[in-house]
């Protein structure tokens, strides 16, 4: 809306430079006394009047006000695009960001799914042993009070599923009650090179639209400093009309527009001489919006920098994690993978192996999470390079 709307005061300020053009036109009635120029008697009524006009008139000159301000409202509209790419660039990583969390409650839901399983025969076993007498009840009531915990967590991923494809549903600005679901990526790239920051940050000042609406914000407020000092100047103006009139019936009404007709043309000349501090107090006010664009730019600079930074930290932290959570869930998994053996075997005590299981599934859990959080913070870092996110 607000690109259309500097579209609208452009075309404004464009139509400007042309000429206006008026038509007037006025009807009357008038009682009383007239004088009858062939009788010489003076009657009383109604006597019709009226009058017609043609008037236009052009700025030749205005200290080049209307020239700045046609250049101003083109900025403001290039600016206006750029706030689109801004709200664009916004939408895309609120998307990117719902959709590996879409990914990840999925593959979340996948293993949840597979350890309450194996929770449920784990129970069956723990039941046949006990009806055998190998085990006390008090270990088969620890293994049901852990299928229970696992289906409640099975329950609340799905429910997280749900709640972000909401989000993302939210975000696309599709109708309510829509139904539809994500296209999953053949692989999740959570290891990838990146380049260095330094070119990042060069690169990302050259193009990134916030930058840009800073720096035509110091044009538009050096066009407003332009047209402030144009009211120290004269204002030339040209001019001209045609017009013409009647009165009464007599003589004709066509003999009267004819007699009355006249045109007039002309220049109109307005200097300046003093005007209560107005155009000072203009120059002075564009002059320090002028220093308010410079701070904004290199505020809008700084922010971008700094986030760009946290941008690569934050992948160079991810990727970390992600090394660490594999190595981890590599350890766990295989050690839950004796606790298992060493279970069905009788050889481990109840307790012990669901430490190691609770180890187990928290290994998985934070090993998921830096799966697609490493994922995340690449398409992020590379966006700021100017990639566009392929997941």
């Amino acid at each position: 809306m607000d690109q259309q709307t500097s579209q609208q005061e452009l075309l404004l300020s464009k139509a400007a430079v042309l000429p206006g053009l008026s038509v007037t036109a006025s009807q009357n009635l008038t009682h009383g006394k007239s004088l009858d120029a062939n009788t010489g008697q003076y009657s009383s009524g109604f006597t019709p009047a009226g009058s017609y006009g043609v008037n236009t008139s052009i700025v030749l000159y205005q200290g080049g006000y209307l020239k700045q301000d046609i250049r101003q409202k083109n900025l403001s509209l290039q600016s206006g695009g750029f706030s689109i790419q801004e709200q664009e660039n916004n939408i895309t990583l609120s998307i990117t960001q719902y959709y590996l969390a879409v990914l990840l409650d999925k593959e979340t839901i996948i293993y949840e799914q597979q350890i309450a399983n194996t929770s449920k025969a784990q129970v069956a076993q723990a039941r046949q042993r006990y009806a055998a007498g190998s085990i006390a009840r008090k270990d088969v009531a620890q293994m049901e009070s852990q299928l229970a915990n696992d289906k409640y967590t099975l329950v609340t991923a799905l429910n997280t599923k749900m709640q972000d494809l909401l989000n993302l549903k939210q975000v696309l600005q599709l109708p309510t009650g829509y139904l539809f679901d994500i296209v999953e990526p053949d692989t999740i790239i959570s290891k990838k090179s990146i380049p260095d920051l330094h070119t990042v940050q060069a690169n990302s000042l050259s193009f990134r639209p916030e930058i840009k609406i800073s720096e035509l914000g110091i044009e538009t407020a050096e066009f407003s400093l332009a047209k402030a000092k144009s009211g120290y100047q004269p204002t030339l103006t040209a001019f001209g009309s045609a017009s013409t009139s009647f009165t009464g019936t007599s003589p004709g009404y066509f003999t009267q527009l004819n007699n009355y007709f006249n045109q007039q043309a002309g220049l109109t000349l307005s200097i300046p001489i003093f005007n209560k501090r107005v155009n000072k107090t203009n120059v002075e006010e564009a002059k320090i919006n002028i220093e308010q664009a410079h701070l904004i730019l290199k505020d809008s600079k700084t922010n971008l920098l700094q986030n760009v930074e946290k941008s690569y930290l934050n992948v160079v932290n991810a990727q970390s994690q992600f090394d660490a959570a594999l190595e981890a869930l590599h350890y766990n998994q295989e050690t839950y993978r004796i606790a298992n053996e060493q279970l069905s075997l009788g050889a481990t005590a109840m307790v012990d192996f669901l430490q190691q299981k609770a180890l187990y599934v928290q290994a998985l859990q934070q090993f998921i999470q830096a799966k697609y959080n490493a994922a995340l913070t690449i398409e992020i870092y590379n966006f700021y390079n100017g990639l566009p996110v392929k997941l």
